[in-house]
């Protein structure tokens, strides 16, 4: 006698499933600095360079973003910290400079230049942050094709972390 099924219809993947694929994707591709480009084919020197230039600026931006977000409302702080320090770690892979410790430490109140302004309520800012995430994961999957394989396998891990940002960034929206 076969099982009846869940009453309940899931709208998309569910959190697990997602959580399960980032973390097979940043196990498979390996989240690591990738100074040693040595055995890769494809892309120049210089064009890894440049990118590996942009995707660090790109996530400076992006924790700029937060800063801005949890400036204006501290009390997303525990849902925030943990994604913020996770890009600050991707600047970093990627050879950028942000190291500040801590978003609400060290938020200004107001908005650095490249980051956009606070939104009028906590759900538009979650909803601003998840469209960041989201459209630079989108681009960063678009860039890695013409990438050597240390700096693509990077590339793909972080933005399969950005796609898992912006899936939680949402989880409560709905």
């Amino acid at each position: 006698m076969p099982f009846p099924s869940s009453p309940r219809t899931l709208a998309g993947p569910r959190r697990r499933s997602l959580l399960v694929s980032a973390a097979g994707a940043a196990l498979l591709a390996g989240c690591s600095s990738g100074a040693d480009d040595s055995g890769t084919t494809g892309g120049s020197a210089s064009a890894a360079e440049h990118a590996r230039a942009r995707a660090a600026s790109d996530s400076e931006t992006l924790v700029r973003h937060y800063d801005t977000v949890l400036a204006a409302y501290p009390a997303l702080a525990p849902r925030l910290d943990p994604l913020r320090a996770e890009v600050v770690r991707h600047t970093t892979a990627f050879g950028g400079t942000r190291s500040t410790p801590s978003a609400t430490a060290s938020a200004s109140p107001s908005p650095t230049p490249s980051a956009p302004a606070a939104a009028a309520t906590e759900g538009d800012a979650l909803a601003g942050l998840a469209a960041a995430e989201r459209a630079l994961a989108d681009r960063r999957a678009k860039a890695l094709l013409d990438l050597p394989g240390e700096l693509a396998r990077l590339l793909a891990s972080v933005a399969a972390a950005g796609a898992v940002h912006a899936y939680l960034l949402t989880e409560g929206a709905k």
